[in-house]
Protein backbone atom coordinates (compact mmCIF):
# COMPACT_ATOMS: atom_id res chain seq x y z
CA UNK A 1 0.00 0.00 0.00
CA UNK A 2 1.63 2.96 -0.88
CA UNK A 3 2.07 5.99 1.68
CA UNK A 4 -0.95 8.39 -0.33
CA UNK A 5 -3.33 5.28 0.49
CA UNK A 6 -2.31 5.23 3.78
CA UNK A 7 -2.65 8.80 4.16
CA UNK A 8 -5.79 8.78 2.57
CA UNK A 9 -7.39 6.22 4.90
CA UNK A 10 -5.92 8.27 8.15
CA UNK A 11 -8.06 11.16 6.73
CA UNK A 12 -11.56 9.26 6.45
CA UNK A 13 -11.54 8.20 10.32
CA UNK A 14 -13.76 10.42 12.19
CA UNK A 15 -14.37 10.55 15.89
CA UNK A 16 -17.56 9.65 17.58
CA UNK A 17 -18.38 10.93 20.60
CA UNK A 18 -19.43 8.19 23.36
CA UNK A 19 -22.70 9.00 24.90
CA UNK A 20 -23.98 7.58 28.29
CA UNK A 21 -27.33 6.41 28.30
CA UNK A 22 -30.12 8.59 28.93
CA UNK A 23 -30.03 6.99 32.48
CA UNK A 24 -26.82 8.93 33.45
CA UNK A 25 -27.77 12.03 31.39
CA UNK A 26 -26.04 11.39 28.58
CA UNK A 27 -22.55 12.30 29.79
CA UNK A 28 -20.30 12.36 27.48
CA UNK A 29 -18.48 9.23 27.98
CA UNK A 30 -15.11 10.29 25.83
CA UNK A 31 -14.64 10.15 21.87
CA UNK A 32 -13.70 7.48 19.84
CA UNK A 33 -12.02 6.73 16.03
CA UNK A 34 -13.11 4.99 13.40
CA UNK A 35 -13.46 5.17 9.62
CA UNK A 36 -16.91 3.48 9.51
CA UNK A 37 -19.48 3.63 12.31
CA UNK A 38 -20.05 0.07 12.17
CA UNK A 39 -16.56 -0.44 13.66
CA UNK A 40 -17.70 1.49 16.43
CA UNK A 41 -20.46 -0.57 17.29
CA UNK A 42 -19.34 -3.12 20.10
CA UNK A 43 -16.69 -0.89 21.34
CA UNK A 44 -16.99 -0.69 25.61
CA UNK A 45 -15.53 2.31 27.12
CA UNK A 46 -15.05 2.57 30.98
CA UNK A 47 -15.40 5.91 33.11
CA UNK A 48 -16.03 5.74 36.63
CA UNK A 49 -18.87 7.21 38.82
CA UNK A 50 -16.65 10.40 40.09
CA UNK A 51 -15.99 11.12 36.33
CA UNK A 52 -19.76 10.98 35.60
CA UNK A 53 -21.24 13.01 38.87
CA UNK A 54 -17.43 15.03 39.01
CA UNK A 55 -17.25 13.70 42.58
CA UNK A 56 -13.80 12.69 43.31
CA UNK A 57 -15.55 10.37 46.49
CA UNK A 58 -17.62 8.11 43.66
CA UNK A 59 -13.66 7.31 42.24
CA UNK A 60 -13.86 3.85 43.61
CA UNK A 61 -16.60 2.91 41.17
CA UNK A 62 -16.28 1.74 38.02
CA UNK A 63 -18.84 1.59 35.12
CA UNK A 64 -18.82 0.16 31.66
CA UNK A 65 -20.61 0.88 28.66
CA UNK A 66 -20.85 -0.92 25.46
CA UNK A 67 -21.75 1.33 22.09
CA UNK A 68 -25.00 0.08 20.56
CA UNK A 69 -25.65 2.39 18.56
CA UNK A 70 -24.18 5.15 15.79
CA UNK A 71 -26.18 8.29 14.63
CA UNK A 72 -24.75 11.27 13.25
CA UNK A 73 -21.06 11.96 15.43
CA UNK A 74 -22.63 10.41 18.23
CA UNK A 75 -22.43 7.25 19.65
CA UNK A 76 -25.13 6.32 22.36
CA UNK A 77 -23.60 3.24 24.84
CA UNK A 78 -25.58 0.76 27.59
CA UNK A 79 -24.69 0.41 30.73
CA UNK A 80 -22.77 -3.40 30.87
CA UNK A 81 -20.85 -3.01 34.42
CA UNK A 82 -20.69 -1.63 37.47
CA UNK A 83 -17.40 -2.48 40.19
CA UNK A 84 -15.45 -1.35 42.69
CA UNK A 85 -12.26 -1.26 42.50
CA UNK A 86 -9.65 -3.28 43.65
CA UNK A 87 -7.78 -1.27 45.89
CA UNK A 88 -10.82 -0.18 47.51
CA UNK A 89 -12.09 -3.59 47.98
CA UNK A 90 -8.70 -4.19 49.90
CA UNK A 91 -9.15 -0.97 51.84
CA UNK A 92 -12.33 -2.62 53.69
CA UNK A 93 -10.88 -5.95 54.98
CA UNK A 94 -9.20 -5.79 58.59
CA UNK A 95 -7.78 -8.71 60.65
CA UNK A 96 -9.95 -10.68 62.57
CA UNK A 97 -12.96 -9.91 60.39
CA UNK A 98 -14.93 -11.87 58.01
CA UNK A 99 -15.41 -11.16 54.56
CA UNK A 100 -18.36 -12.50 53.83
CA UNK A 101 -19.49 -12.66 49.46
CA UNK A 102 -22.46 -13.78 47.57
CA UNK A 103 -22.78 -14.08 43.70
CA UNK A 104 -26.62 -13.84 43.11
CA UNK A 105 -28.39 -13.79 39.43
CA UNK A 106 -31.49 -12.51 39.11
CA UNK A 107 -34.14 -11.04 36.16
CA UNK A 108 -35.72 -7.48 36.37
CA UNK A 109 -39.35 -7.55 35.62
CA UNK A 110 -38.21 -6.54 31.95
CA UNK A 111 -35.86 -9.34 31.37
CA UNK A 112 -32.62 -8.57 31.54
CA UNK A 113 -30.56 -11.50 33.57
CA UNK A 114 -27.99 -9.76 35.76
CA UNK A 115 -25.58 -11.02 38.66
CA UNK A 116 -24.51 -9.06 41.37
CA UNK A 117 -22.05 -9.96 43.64
CA UNK A 118 -23.27 -8.41 47.17
CA UNK A 119 -19.99 -8.53 50.42
CA UNK A 120 -20.36 -8.26 53.95
CA UNK A 121 -17.82 -7.20 56.15
CA UNK A 122 -17.55 -8.01 59.58
CA UNK A 123 -16.30 -6.28 62.78
CA UNK A 124 -14.89 -9.30 63.90
CA UNK A 125 -14.55 -13.21 62.61
CA UNK A 126 -18.11 -14.78 62.47
CA UNK A 127 -18.57 -18.40 62.71
CA UNK A 128 -19.67 -20.58 59.62
CA UNK A 129 -23.37 -20.46 60.89
CA UNK A 130 -23.34 -17.03 61.20
CA UNK A 131 -21.67 -16.20 57.67
CA UNK A 132 -24.01 -18.70 56.00
CA UNK A 133 -26.88 -17.22 57.50
CA UNK A 134 -25.67 -13.61 56.51
CA UNK A 135 -25.31 -15.12 53.07
CA UNK A 136 -28.68 -15.81 52.84
CA UNK A 137 -30.08 -12.96 53.99
CA UNK A 138 -27.77 -10.75 51.19
CA UNK A 139 -29.30 -13.88 48.25
CA UNK A 140 -32.58 -13.73 49.57
CA UNK A 141 -32.44 -9.24 49.38
CA UNK A 142 -30.88 -9.30 46.04
CA UNK A 143 -33.57 -11.24 44.79
CA UNK A 144 -36.17 -9.32 46.21
CA UNK A 145 -34.89 -6.18 44.66
CA UNK A 146 -35.01 -7.07 41.01
CA UNK A 147 -38.32 -8.70 41.70
CA UNK A 148 -40.18 -6.00 41.29
CA UNK A 149 -37.66 -3.87 39.52
CA UNK A 150 -36.34 -2.86 36.02
CA UNK A 151 -32.88 -3.12 34.96
CA UNK A 152 -32.68 0.50 35.34
CA UNK A 153 -34.22 1.03 38.64
CA UNK A 154 -32.05 -2.30 39.56
CA UNK A 155 -28.93 -0.30 38.35
CA UNK A 156 -30.23 2.59 40.48
CA UNK A 157 -30.44 0.99 43.74
CA UNK A 158 -27.12 -0.76 43.27
CA UNK A 159 -25.35 3.16 42.31
CA UNK A 160 -27.05 4.78 45.01
CA UNK A 161 -26.59 2.18 48.07
CA UNK A 162 -30.02 1.57 48.64
CA UNK A 163 -29.55 -2.10 48.22
CA UNK A 164 -26.27 -2.09 50.33
CA UNK A 165 -28.10 -0.30 53.10
CA UNK A 166 -30.97 -2.67 52.93
CA UNK A 167 -28.62 -5.61 53.73
CA UNK A 168 -26.47 -3.76 55.96
CA UNK A 169 -30.06 -3.08 58.29
CA UNK A 170 -31.17 -7.25 57.83
CA UNK A 171 -27.79 -8.74 58.30
CA UNK A 172 -26.66 -6.90 61.41
CA UNK A 173 -28.82 -8.73 63.79
CA UNK A 174 -27.26 -11.65 62.98
CA UNK A 175 -23.28 -10.40 63.80
CA UNK A 176 -22.24 -6.79 63.41
CA UNK A 177 -21.26 -5.79 60.46
CA UNK A 178 -18.67 -2.88 59.77
CA UNK A 179 -19.41 -2.38 56.05
CA UNK A 180 -21.54 -3.78 53.21
CA UNK A 181 -20.70 -3.25 49.64
CA UNK A 182 -21.98 -4.40 46.46
CA UNK A 183 -18.80 -5.53 44.84
CA UNK A 184 -20.13 -5.74 41.22
CA UNK A 185 -22.91 -5.89 38.87
CA UNK A 186 -22.76 -7.73 35.20
CA UNK A 187 -24.96 -7.74 32.50
CA UNK A 188 -25.26 -10.66 31.24
CA UNK A 189 -27.92 -11.19 29.64
CA UNK A 190 -30.66 -9.18 27.33
CA UNK A 191 -34.22 -9.67 26.93
CA UNK A 192 -34.15 -10.05 23.76
CA UNK A 193 -30.83 -13.18 24.81
CA UNK A 194 -33.24 -14.57 27.78
CA UNK A 195 -36.07 -14.97 25.07
CA UNK A 196 -33.96 -16.94 22.50
CA UNK A 197 -32.13 -18.91 25.34
CA UNK A 198 -36.11 -19.89 26.70
CA UNK A 199 -36.77 -20.92 23.51
CA UNK A 200 -34.46 -23.24 22.60
CA UNK A 201 -33.75 -24.63 26.30
CA UNK A 202 -35.12 -28.39 26.52
CA UNK A 203 -37.81 -29.58 29.11
CA UNK A 204 -35.76 -32.03 31.09
CA UNK A 205 -39.40 -33.65 32.09
CA UNK A 206 -40.29 -33.67 28.22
Amino acid sequence: MSERSVSRQKQQKRWYTALAPEQFDREELGKTPADEPDKVLGRTIETTLGDLRNDASDNNTKLTFKINEVASENAYTEFTKHELTRDYMRSLVRRGSSKVQAYVTVLTTDDYRVQIQPVALTTKSADESQEKAIRRTMIDLVEDAAADRTFEELIDRVINGDLSSAIYNDAKTIYPLRRVEVQKLTLEARPEEVAVEEETSVDVDE
